[in-house]
């Protein structure tokens, strides 16, 4: 029998742990949704973290990352850092972790939380365990699998030739402004939530709704669908909720927007305006 094929990517994703974790496991350990990192914003090493007496309420494993096992930790809210090592939000983290190492950290937040919220059964209280089969608790009286939760949402770039559709929520800094985002909901198409978002926030209808690209975002626990869509017709009438302020732009009239190349909404944003011929340089 031929071996097996390496997978053709760098991390690999498993529920079952294994009996030897070996020399140099990676540990993301986290205090509510903020997680351990040294004063540099790196990944602290196993023997760092035990020797500031860290204790996990809980452990969960991740997988292999780069021949590595990976695990997520639960720690107490009380948890207090010391020496080298402090706790960080995620969004802190941006730029600081490899791309790699910083979409582990967002999955491994999200399996620890579903993992402390999910220790009782919704339906009858029973104690849930954990699945041998998958990444799921059951519950052993109803028999109902619990899987980590997960938010499908969707954001758009809506274009008008060489114009792009920019709206401000409420939560953004002043004079910021980003393409329009929202929450798929159950029983629609991700592409129906981009014609009904775009329509509820600012009135205006879209056609040639166009799929870009997608990414896991946790934050806190969703999955991004990104697309780009066409003005069809309709003028601007924002809901004065979820966006406050909304118009066009043309690709060499920008306002500011979030820098950076870390979001999905920046790369729609940078998309737009390399297509029409402007360099990006934030």
């Amino acid at each position: 029998m031929s071996k097996k094929p390496a997978p053709p990517f760098r991390f690999v994703p498993h529920h079952s742990p294994p009996e030897d974790p070996g020399d140099k496991p990676l540990v993301f350990a986290f205090r509510g949704r903020e997680m351990l990192v040294t004063e540099d914003h790196d990944l602290p090493d196993v023997e760092l973290i035990d020797a500031h007496g860290f204790e996990a309420v809980r452990r969960q494993y991740l997988g292999i990352l780069d021949g590595r096992h990976c695990f997520s930790a639960e720690l107490p809210d009380d948890a207090t850092p010391a020496g080298p090592l402090k706790f960080t939000n995620l969004h802190m983290l941006h730029g600081s972790l490899d791309e790699h190492m910083h979409a582990l950290a967002g999955r491994a937040v999200q399996i620890v939380e579903w993992d402390r919220t999910h220790q009782y059964c919704g339906a009858c209280a029973e104690p849930t365990v954990l699945s041998e089969n998958d990444r799921s608790r059951i519950c052993p009286r109803c028999k109902i699998p619990m899987f980590p939760r997960l938010s499908p949402a969707m954001i758009v770039a809506v274009e008008r030739g060489d114009e792009i559709l920019l709206g401000r929520s409420p939560h953004f800094p002043e004079g910021i402004m980003s393409v329009l985002a929202g929450f798929v909901e159950p029983g629609e198409s991700a592409e129906h939530a981009v014609e009904r978002e775009v329509f509820e926030e600012t009135s205006i209808h879209v056609k040639n709704v166009q799929y870009f690209s997608s990414q896991p975002w946790p934050f806190p626990n969703n999955l991004m669908l990104g697309f780009r869509a066409e003005y069809a017709s309709g003028e601007i009438h924002v809901d004065g909720v979820e966006v406050v302020e909304a118009a066009w732009f043309r690709a060499r009239d920008m306002p500011n927007f979030f820098p950076g190349r870390v979001s999905i909404s920046q790369w729609l944003i940078h998309d737009f305006l390399e297509r029409n011929g402007v360099e990006v340089t934030r």
